[in-house]
């Protein structure tokens, strides 16, 4: 019997919820209704400690959303199992509460206890959970030490906040697990605009040291080039970063990310300096100037290729990979009521293996297809290089350093692309998949056990975009004297209205568990925690205690258990069963279904809204829909809402497919124009030329495109099995983003096409400057 302050529902607005009557008055908890059947109007009678009963009118009846919370056991030692709310709850003003109970108060003090609810002001907690779970602690002890032993304090904050700190720490990780090859990529194509120039800056380098340049004035030369190139590079970057920030991210104000802008464009300056200066001074301290002013040196196998360092790196990933999915790692640990948390950051060996190993294995693979294969690639582009298709694979093995390099970008960067892209629709889904199993459905209609929704199921069907319609019993059972939900289900029609993944049972497979289920008509399917609280094994009896509808009191009922359910659409996250309803029916002698779950086949707004209409003579009945639930999802403590973050990451993985395949093939073919141009004046056809340039092109961006997109296939698994815990419930498979795919590969082939087509115009064009640099 609680009593609370008239002001309690303003201070404190999301603790008790009015499901049908009025505020004025006494007011009984939904299960209290259910169990003593009572509804606004009726009266109940009181049963006092020392003191005669007395009987009071039912004002309303609410919901308590943070029963757990509200009726917590207070200062119990740590570790201790939580104990359920009273089956049995009345609110009443605390002024009718002091006349009704303080003659009980007078005889026996002892039942009587004064709790004093805190709101503390959140601008004065570190928005840091971490940091805020200490602080909170704190506090606690401050207070508990203030009042010397006579209160206990139980503090929800912290306990909330030490249940989101692993979320928060899995926030940072997906930062850096999708933004950290984003930041290399974009390292790697400032490498590849700087070597796409390099054969002619060696033969200009050359020319000066003929002329008596100096090594410092060469340097000095390569410095302004570098300099001039990087400073408009970063300022351009820094623009498009800063409008990024405020109009896709919609920060107020670029004051938080400066930081990090500064710090970006530090190091792109710094790779733009290296880029240019390291291979000037190489060139100048290794190379003669006759081989500097060759059009073609013979270049050396790598020490990495010759090591297999890519093939160490793969078996490595591979094998980090297969440890991490096979032992259920995780790699976040906060311990409940610790402090410290921790990160395993070895984990990242997986994913940071597999993408160095893949970039490297991508050049080998393409100089030794280049190098030994110039029969193959003769006879495929035969078609349309006609006679020229051995001069022109010839041509290719040539370039196979410049053109291995080329493949490993493009591939790197539909890989990246793919990856995100992946893990971003994966999270999506997963997100709708865990406010599904939050609403029920689409759209879900709740009633009471005095307004059951499944008496309009009828109606309800009947409305416009509706695809499926199911009703659903939600009763309550004891499991020895725990108070848990019961689910009431008919298993062979339950999916048509909802989602049944195979993650929400213990044997990963939604099929066999509800056919054991619909099997056994006496069968029920258990929560993990009820399964590991009461030692349960398969086919033990289970005998629960249900309500009658006949004389509303509990009756021992015998179930056998057949199953593990982890989770179940609308059930709690602890403890709860399922059981098939036409068993249920049969024990309590009532087949009343207090929730109907709806597919949609259209807008389920509308639907919702038509659902409403047609509830909203049925006092106690609530209609919520699937977007609802998922907006106060995404605005939870607990929420990671990955939506800005992978949008920016997805526009930047196209622009990077772009710059890749049109930037890069265009520099590079750019840098052998004279080779074309010496051709055209040689009489060499337009077709002719084009075989050339075409062979090029369709080589890097087909071949980047298959092996980058299979390749982010896999590191996409690799990511969403590490990063396992950020799912809710974890995904039965991947989630494919065609759409988004066909777009990455159509854009990646039109840059390509315009570089080449840009190159073949150039190349009919008499260049003198072009034909005098050799």
């Amino acid at each position: 019997m609680l009593g609370i302050e008239p002001d309690y529902r303003n201070r404190f607005p999301e603790q008790i919820r009015l499901n049908v009557g009025s505020w004025d008055g006494v007011l009984v908890a939904g299960q209290t209704a259910a169990n003593l059947h009572v509804s606004p109007g009726d009266i109940v009678t009181i049963e006092r400690i020392g003191a005669p009963a007395v009987d009071i009118k039912v004002a309303g009846i609410v919901a308590l959303p943070n029963a757990d919370s509200l009726f917590q056991a207070v200062g119990v030692p740590k570790g201790i199992a939580p104990q359920a709310p009273p089956d049995n709850v009345l609110i009443m003003p605390v002024s009718e509460w002091r006349t009704t109970f303080g003659p009980q108060r007078a005889a026996r003090p002892d039942t009587v206890r004064m709790q004093v609810h805190v709101r503390l002001a959140h601008d004065e907690i570190p928005s840091e959970p971490s940091a805020a779970f200490v602080q909170a602690g704190r506090t606690a002890n401050n207070l508990e030490a203030r009042v010397a032993g006579s209160a206990a304090v139980a503090n929800n904050l912290a306990a909330r906040l030490d249940g989101v700190r692993a979320d928060a720490i899995y926030l940072r990780l997906l930062f850096l697990f999708l933004g950290l090859p984003g930041v290399m990529l974009a390292i790697l194509v400032t490498l590849g605009v700087a070597a796409s120039g390099s054969e002619r800056r060696r033969r200009e380098q050359a020319l000066l040291r003929i002329r008596g340049a100096s090594i410092s004035q060469i340097l000095q030369l390569a410095w302004a080039e570098a300099a001039v190139i990087g400073a408009v590079g970063v300022i351009l970057g820094l623009v498009l970063a800063g409008s990024a920030a405020l109009t896709w991210l919609h920060l107020e104000s670029l004051r938080l990310a400066a930081p990090w802008f500064i710090l970006a464009a530090g190091i792109g300056f710094a790779v733009a300096i290296a880029a240019f200066l390291v291979p000037a001074w190489r060139d100048a301290m290794t190379s003669t100037v006759s081989s500097a002013r060759a059009d073609a040196r013979q270049q050396p196998i790598p020490l990495w290729q010759r090591a297999y360092v890519d093939l160490a790196f793969l078996i490595a990933g591979v094998a980090a990979f297969w440890s991490i999915a096979s032992t259920g790692y995780q790699i976040v640990l906060a311990p409940e009521g610790v402090a410290q948390t921790s990160v395993h950051y070895e984990a990242f060996l997986a994913p940071a293996c597999l993408w160095i190993g893949a970039g490297l294995f991508w050049i080998r693979l393409s100089r030794l297809i280049l190098g030994r294969a110039q029969g193959v690639i003769a006879a495929t582009i035969t078609p349309f290089a006609r006679d020229l298709g051995p001069t022109v694979a010839a041509s290719l093995s040539r370039q196979q350093v410049r053109m291995g390099r080329g493949v490993a970008l493009t591939s790197l960067a539909f890989a990246f692309a793919t990856a995100t892209a992946i893990f971003n629709a994966t999270y999506e889904d997963q997100s709708r998949v865990d406010a599904e199993l939050t609403n029920g459905a689409d759209v879900t209609v709740t009633g009471t056990s005095s307004q059951p929704a499944g008496a309009l199921l009828g109606e309800l069907t009947a409305i416009p975009g509706i695809a499926a319609a199911k009703p659903l019993m939600h009763r309550f059972a004891y499991v020895g004297s725990d108070l848990q939900d019961l689910f009431g289900i008919d298993p062979a029609s339950i999916g048509k209205a909802t989602t049944i993944a195979d993650a929400y049972f213990a044997n990963n497979n939604a099929v066999k568990a509800l056919g054991l289920l619909k099997q056994n008509h006496d069968g029920v399917l258990v929560s993990q925690e009820t399964v590991q609280d009461f030692q349960l094994q398969p086919g033990d009896q289970l005998n629960l205690r249900l309500q009658s509808a006949v004389d509303h009191q509990y009756h021992v009922v015998p179930f056998h258990f057949v199953g593990v359910a982890r989770e179940f659409p609308t059930a709690p996250k602890d403890s709860f069963l399922v059981a098939n309803a036409s068993y249920i029916a049969e024990q309590t002698s009532s087949d009343s279904h207090e929730v109907v779950l709806i597919r949609t086949s259209r807008d389920a707004e509308s639907v919702a809204a038509a659902t409403r209409e047609l509830t909203a003579a049925q006092p106690g009945m609530r209609v919520t829909t699937l977007r609802e639930t998922q907006a106060i999802i995404s605005s939870s403590l607990t929420a990671i809402d990955l939506r800005s973050l992978t949008d920016l990451e997805l526009g930047f993985a196209v622009l990077m497919v772009a710059g890749v395949t049109g930037l890069i093939l265009g520099l590079g073919l750019a840098e052998r124009r004279r080779s074309f141009t010496i051709l055209s004046a040689l009489g060499a056809r337009p077709a002719q030329l084009g075989a050339f340039l075409w062979t090029e092109g369709l080589f890097v961006v087909v071949g980047g495109a298959v092996l980058g997109v299979g390749a982010g296939i896999g590191i996409a698994e690799a990511l969403v099995t590490i990063l396992a815990g950020v799912f809710d419930p974890p995904p039965d498979t991947l989630s494919m983003p065609w759409r988004y795919l066909v777009i990455v590969v159509v854009c990646g082939l039109v840059c390509a096409a315009i570089s080449t087509l840009w190159i073949q115009v150039l190349s009919r064009q008499a260049d003198l400057e072009a034909l005098r640099g050799g």
